[in-house]
Parts: C-alpha cells; sequence; structure tokens
C-alpha cells in the first residue's frame, strides 16, 4: 500500500487528455476476479466485485487526481513532474483502495451482493469526475456509497465522521467592471474601474455578515483583483475572481442573489459596466443521517479503529454529487503527520502520515463486509 502510494506520489497525473494513473488502476486488476470498465466519465475506472449471490450493493470511492502545486516537501518519493503534486492525498485514496478491493476480491465468497470500486478522475477540476461518471451510469443498482479523505489536519489513528450537511457547496465567480481610462492626473475625465471594483471588495463581505443568518456558514472570497498597468493610468478596465462557499443549497442561493445585486448596483452607483459570469459548481455534501450513524458504529463496534465526531469541514467536494443520487457517507481518517509541522491540504509542503492509508481501509472494509453479510 506504501509502495503504490509513494509511486503514485512520484507520478501525478492531472490531464485529461493523458491516461497514465487511471491505465495503472486498470493494469492492476489484471488477472483478478473483478469486471473491468474502464473510460467511464472519461478517465474515470469502475470495478464490480460480484458475490455471484443476490444481495444489495455498496459503491466504494477513491478520486486520484493531483494539483498544479510545485511540490516542495523534500520527499525522496517527491513528485517527478514540475508543478503538479499531490496536494490533497488523493494517491493515498487510490493506493488503499487498490488493496481493498484486492482483498475484497479475495474475499467475494464470504458475502452477498457486489461492490462497486470507484476510481474516479476530476474531483478538483469543475464540473468535477463524480457528474460524468454518474452520467455513465456507475451508480446502475448501487444502494449506497461510502468515500473517505484522508485529513492533515486531524490527528492519526481515527476515523472521524458527521451526519447531516458536512461540507459546502461551491461557486465561483468572474466579474469584468468596464470604466473609462484616462490620465492619472485628470480622474475627473475618466471613470476610474478600480474604484468600483474596490468598492464590491468591500461590499461583498457584508452578504455573509449581514445578510445571512449567524447560524449559517458562508464564506466569499475575492482570490483575483487584476488592475495591473502603470501607476499614472486609470484602467479602463479591471477583473475580478471570487470564491463562494456555503454549508447549504439555501445559503448558497442567498450568497449568490446578493453578489448579482451589487454587480448590478455598482453600475448606478459609478456609471460603469458589469459583466458577471457567475458559475454554481459543487452542491453542499450531505451525509445521510442513517446511513452515517450506521457506518460509525460498524466501525466502532466491528473494528479496532476508534471513531469520533468531527465538525462540518470549508472545503468542497464533488463526492457530494454521489450523495444527491444515494444515501451516502462521507469520512475522514487522520492523517496528521507524527513528525514536523502539519500543513494544510493544497500546500506545497502537504504531507500525510500514512498509517492513515490502512485505517481507511480497515474502516471502510469492515462496513462493507458488514453491509453485505
Amino acid at each position: 500500500m506504501i509502495e503504490i502510494r509513494r509511486y503514485l506520489h512520484a507520478h501525478p497525473e492531472l490531464s485529461f487528455k493523458e491516461k497514465e494513473t487511471p491505465k495503472y488502476i486498470a493494469d492492476f486488476y489484471n488477472g483478478k476476479e473483478a469486471a473491468v470498465e474502464t473510460n467511464i466519465g472519461a478517465n474515470g475506472v469502475k470495478v464490480t466485485i460480484d458475490s455471484g449471490k443476490p444481495g444489495k450493493t455498496i459503491a466504494i470511492r477513491a478520486d486520484f487526481d493531483a494539483l498544479p502545486i510545485e511540490e516542495a516537501t523534500g520527499l525522496p518519493y517527491a513528485s517527478k513532474n514540475k508543478g503538479v503534486m499531490h496536494a490533497c492525498g488523493h494517491d493515498a485514496h487510490t493506493a488503499y483502495m487498490l488493496i481493498l478491493a484486492e482483498t475484497l476480491i479475495e474475499m467475494k465468497d464470504s458475502f452477498n451482493g457486489k461492490v462497486v470500486v470507484i476510481h474516479q478522475p476530476a474531483e478538483e477540476v469543475p464540473p468535477g469526475g463524480a457528474q460524468t461518471m454518474i452520467k455513465d451510469g456507475v451508480l446502475d443498482g448501487v444502494d449506497h456509497v461510502l468515500g473517505v479523505h484522508v485529513m492533515s489536519t486531524m490527528a492519526a489513528g481515527k476515523i472521524y465522521y458527521y451526519s447531516g450537511f458536512v461540507q459546502t457547496g461551491r461557486a465561483f465567480f468572474k466579474l469584468k467592471i468596464k470604466g473609462k481610462g484616462g490620465h492619472g492626473s485628470s480622474p475627473h475625465m475618466a471613470n476610474d474601474s478600480i474604484i468600483a471594483g474596490s468598492y464590491f471588495v468591500t461590499a461583498v463581505q457584508t452578504v455573509v455578515s449581514r445578510k445571512l443568518n449567524p447560524f449559517e456558514t458562508g464564506v466569499v472570497t475575492i482570490g483575483s483583483f487584476d488592475g495591473k498597468g502603470p501607476f499614472n493610468v486609470i484602467k479602463d478596465s479591471v477583473e475580478l475572481e471570487g470564491d463562494v462557499r456555503g454549508l447549504t443549497e439555501e445559503t448558497k442561493a442567498t450568497i449568490e442573489k446578493e453578489i448579482k445585486r451589487l454587480s448590478a448596483g455598482l453600475e448606478s452607483m459609478f456609471g460603469v459596466t458589469c459583466e458577471l459570469d457567475y458559475n454554481d459548481d459543487y452542491p453542499a455534501l450531505y451525509n445521510n443521517p442513517e446511513f452515517t450513524e450506521y457506518v460509525a458504529k460498524t466501525i466502532k463496534e466491528q473494528s479496532d479503529v476508534p471513531v469520533e465526531k468531527s465538525e462540518p469541514q470549508p472545503p468542497s467536494e464533488d463526492f457530494a454529487y454521489y450523495a444527491k443520487e444515494r444515501p451516502s457517507a462521507f469520512i475522514y481518517s487522520g492523517a496528521m503527520p507524527e513528525e514536523g509541522e502539519v500543513y494544510p491540504h493544497h500546500h506545497p509542503k502537504f504531507n500525510i502520515s500514512e498509517k492513515s492509508m490502512l485505517i481507511a481501509a480497515k474502516a471502510v472494509g469492515t462496513v462493507v463486509l458488514d453491509y453485505l453479510k
């Protein structure tokens, strides 16, 4: 398991056009008693482990994409691809899933029904790989879906869970503000788009502080403000890009409505023209309470893995699309490194405790075998 993870970590795959990682995954199953389907939703791999006996079907999912980040961990197995690294733990997900699937194939005579293993690409890239795999029928006949994510910010050696809305939904937007360019010495002869844009950056923060119920969870981040140019030139236009998160679909809808209102208001207030491109992205991730409580109880009672309730998590996850289609649970395997500084996901120095993979395999395997007993 560790060797597989380190190989994948050193050779991350990001492109939709190249298929080295899905080929590696599919080749792993050669000679094993399971049905392997490739090119599901472009680069996805679906593996069906059929016991040959009637019963329920559970799907277990692992993602395998990397991120466009230059690795700075200094690890001996650091990424060999410049500008691309596994900075979110998807290499660990794939490694543990391959070994767990291999074990379940060997044990298939001991359970009823089927296990569908979902090896999913493009979790990080909108619109996400989950949607396309679902459209290609990856959930056909599936009753429940279980996923797990390693978390560098959670203590290693435990499984964490939360019922209900557990991860935020996401949207992103681009706003182009067109004014009138001019000389820095004569602002009265121009219409400064930077002034309008700066007002928007400040005003949009009131959406969360004044338009949401204090008990709702929402975030609006302006990640890009492109107004670069000579210091003595009033810019004709500027472009902003923003990130939106909400823990419920209702919260996301409120934020979207208010951002559109503020954008339209800039036109009246500053006499500029605004072009807003707003993209509703991943839905909020909802853990079915009944299934999630079953998963936590089963792991706690039938394995030696400690289980702890967590708080909802701010990042978004396209596992949410599976959860919209089937009762699902998305849990976490603590992966905080035992030594050194702890870095968050998507950081150039992101690293994990590799024992989190064994914990994930034990937890998911325990649930699968109980579910299909």
